[in-house]
């Protein structure tokens, strides 16, 4: 017998699978049409039940949760204020330096030509 599964196809061994399983359904015993139904509504109600039951117990730890004020924000401490501001503080100051170099660069630069424009001046008088 074991030689004629080996000799087989792909598609008769696909068919002889269908049709030992139509032979198994066959030997099951199925409920009727009443049971079927009492049974589905008995599977309903007890879903309804535990839908409800697990709402309640949610709402529950909800209630619970804020009687101990569980969600409510929570300050920033003073620390993180101090640092914030001292970082603050010091991007400031370099910025305000930076600012400075700049402006003396330039005042320098306005002097150089102001001095420049005045000995040609004096050059061309004299």
């Amino acid at each position: 017998m074991a030689d004629k599964s080996k000799n087989k196809n792909v598609f008769q061994k696909i068919a002889q699978v269908y049709k030992e399983v139509r032979q198994e359904l066959r030997k099951s015993t199925w409920p009727s049409k009443e049971k079927l139904k009492n049974t589905s509504a008995v599977v309903l109600a007890v879903i309804a039940f535990f839908a409800v039951l697990l709402s309640f117990i949610s709402l529950g730890g909800r209630w619970v949760l804020d009687k101990i004020n569980f969600y409510d924000e929570v300050e920033p401490t003073a620390t993180v204020s101090t640092e914030v501001t001292a970082v603050t503080e010091a991007v400031t100051i370099e910025e305000t330096a930076a600012e400075t170099e700049a402006v003396s660069e330039t005042e320098a630069a306005s002097e150089t030509e102001v001095a420049e424009t005045a000995e040609t001046a004096a050059e061309s008088e004299g």
